[in-house]
């Protein structure tokens, strides 16, 4: 921001960027989508309100790609990653535990452990691999109940977890 209060030409060629970015989410083409969401999260935190209103978005690549983004991003996008574990869409729920996890949100262990009875055998191995990287011990009673899980994945990440928290 300039002295004068009016933004600098970078700041707005930043802005058009992030709003570009977001729109090639919408890009079926894998190598679109996914260049986008990696621009997109190395971009950071001035990304952060542009992808949590992306996590709104009908299209759920947009959604998909902004949940994976946020993923190395931090704590401002935690509250609507855990939104986003109730979407419609299970790749959209698994990148939501999927980036909690990457970000060590101690406050999604009650809504990931949650997750861990999701009807979608992916979702709920990506909870159980996101409970054991935040390392929150009070998972464990869940985490133990997802050793029981029909999925042997599931039970391989959970185990996995457990090992996390004994350490």
């Amino acid at each position: 921001m300039r002295a004068s209060g009016k933004p600098d030409t970078g700041e707005l060629a930043a802005k058009k960027d992030i709003k570009g970015l977001i729109e090639a989410l919408r890009d079926e083409d894998e190598y679109v989508h996914w260049g986008a969401a990696a621009a997109l999260r190395k971009i950071g935190e001035p990304a952060v309100p542009a992808l949590i209103e992306a996590l709104k978005d009908k299209n759920r690549y947009v959604r998909w790609g902004a949940a994976w983004a946020l993923g190395n991003i931090g704590e401002p996008a935690v509250p609507a990653l855990i939104e986003a574990l109730k979407d419609k869409s299970w790749v959209v729920r698994r990148d939501a535990a999927w980036a909690l996890g990457e970000i060590g949100a101690k406050s999604a262990v009650t809504p990931l452990i949650e997750v861990l009875k999701d009807k979608s055998w992916v979702v709920r191995r990506d909870a159980a691999g996101a409970l054991g990287k935040i390392g929150d011990k009070s998972a464990v009673p869940a985490l133990i109940e997802a050793l029981k899980d029909k999925d042997g994945n599931v039970r391989a990440y959970a185990a996995e977890a457990l090992k996390k928290l004994q350490e």
